[in-house]
């Protein structure tokens, strides 16, 4: 337990510059009372405690103004900066080293008793103040969601969400990502160029071959006329020597 306390404090400090001493961090900040409260409600509530454990959520509620619901699995070395008015729902997952700002609500869309209602976020994800997050989804590890923000789908890792509907900024691959991928585009595009020559060199030959076609056409034309001239019905002249 303490150690755990321990590694939260130093979380606060190292991620909030205000955080001057440990002692503050201790006394003055809800979001440490939050979590702190929220790990003894949420171990009553795998206990089957389950209104003990609903008594101290609500305990931790009227104390620091953040309501997380004893149901919900927090990870570790997260960090509620200010924290006023942030709701979590029962089926929400929060992994390690997240951040959540004053004003979230990870919410859901479904009131299906049992079912996962509530969204995952994964390793390292920061979501702004005021934004929303509703339904049984994903965010993906390192992804950011603005602030304000009212996402409803998925969120690839790395990615970003801003805007009401959100949408979904996917960063640009990167390092040796992006040097495998340079290489994948010139080997493609010498294998293109290479098809390229091919069906040019195709097509040049069809166009000889066209262009040759119609000359013996014509060629042959010519003693079909010729022939059809011959077939012609010669007229008979009178001749001055013939009487």
């Amino acid at each position: 337990m303490f150690t755990r306390l321990r590694e939260d404090i130093a979380t606060i400090r190292e991620r909030d510059p205000a955080a001057r001493s440990a002692w503050e961090v201790l006394t003055c900040y809800p979001g440490l009372h939050a979590l702190v409260l929220h790990r003894f409600a949420h171990a009553c509530w795998q206990a089957r405690r389950r209104w003990f454990a609903r008594f101290v959520s609500q305990m931790a509620r009227f104390m620091t103004g953040i309501e997380i619901h004893p149901g919900a699995t927090v990870g570790r070395r997260g960090l509620a900066d200010h924290g006023m008015g942030v709701v979590i729902g029962e089926t929400a997952q929060i992994g390690d080293d997240c951040t959540i700002y004053q004003g979230v609500t990870l919410g859901g869309t479904s009131l299906t008793r049992g079912a996962k209602r509530h969204p995952t976020l994964e390793r390292g994800v920061i979501v702004g103040a005021g934004a929303k997050v509703l339904g049984g989804f994903t965010v993906g590890a390192d992804a950011k969601i603005g602030s304000n923000a009212v996402v409803t789908k998925p969120v690839p890792a790395g990615g970003t969400a801003v805007g009401n509907p959100a949408r979904i900024i996917v960063p640009a691959a990167s390092g040796a990502a992006a040097s495998v991928l340079a290489k994948a585009a010139a080997a493609n595009g010498r294998a293109s160029a290479a098809l390229d020559f091919a069906t040019a060199d195709r097509a040049a030959s069809n166009n000889g071959a066209a262009r040759a076609k119609p000359a013996s056409s014509r060629a042959s034309a010519a003693p079909s006329a010729h022939t059809a001239s011959g077939r012609m019905q010669t007229i008979p002249c009178c001749s001055p020597f013939t009487g």
